[in-house]
């Protein structure tokens, strides 16, 4: 037990400990994303930014509460939570701190998305300041590929423990969103514990192959329920 607490207190108390490059990592549209949104999200990349592609990582809530029952964002007993946007390459390590520029004017616009305004503080100058955008520019991105992912009602009303092999858990989610393909989709896990599900998507939010992005080895994974 002792072991498992420390386990999700590295992967996501302290979130740059869950940040991981692609090839390193061990662990259409996206569905349900307004028409337009795509065009509003290409007219703020900058196409320039020296990164491949962007790693959505979407933890699994309950383990982290599991440890910590007092944190504020446990109180809504949620499923899947944004942990973060990540800017990542196909090969050698993925870009992090990038620069001192300043954060969003007004941290309050994304509690939707960082009820802790330390963690949207860290994930914007760890990895927002690598993506090419503004502060605000990113984090809206960020919300719009987290609001595009569909969470499965499987998981979403999850009442009870459940124990499901790492294939398992992409079929939900493949039959949630339809428009994203299995191969970019990666389960992440600990200790034989979901810890989250991670969909990578280019500058402009849409699915592509995860390729050297490895996903989680376990033959079943547990999912504690909210």
């Amino acid at each position: 037990m002792k072991q498992r607490i420390i386990a999700i207190s590295m992967a996501l108390l302290v979130p740059i400990a869950g940040c991981k490059s692609g090839p390193q990592s061990a662990s259409g549209t996206a569905a349900g994303r307004p028409a337009d949104a795509t065009s509003q999200v290409s007219q703020m990349v900058d196409s320039g930014s020296g990164f491949d592609f962007y790693l959505l990582n979407l933890s699994w809530s309950p383990e982290f509460c599991y440890a910590h029952p007092s944190a504020s964002e446990c109180a809504a007993h949620a499923t899947f939570v944004l942990h973060g946007l990540w800017p990542q390459n196909r090969e050698g390590p993925y870009p992090e701190n990038c620069s001192t520029a300043p954060g969003p004017a007004d941290p309050t616009e994304y509690k939707d998305i960082y009820a802790d305004a330390g963690l949207l503080e860290h994930e914007w100058q760890a990895h927002g300041t690598c993506s090419g955008l503004s502060a605000d520019a990113f984090l809206r991105t960020a919300r719009t590929a987290f609001k595009a992912v569909t969470i499965p009602p499987t998981l979403n009303t999850l009442t009870s423990e459940l124990s499901l092999a790492p294939d398992q858990i992409v079929d939900l989610f493949t039959a949630s969103n339809p428009a994203i393909p299995r191969s970019s989709l990666v389960v992440s896990c600990g200790h034989n514990y979901l810890t989250a599900i991670e969909v990578c998507l280019d500058k402009s939010l849409h699915p592509v192959p995860c390729g050297a992005v490895r996903s989680c080895r376990a033959n079943t994974v547990r999912i504690p329920a909210p």
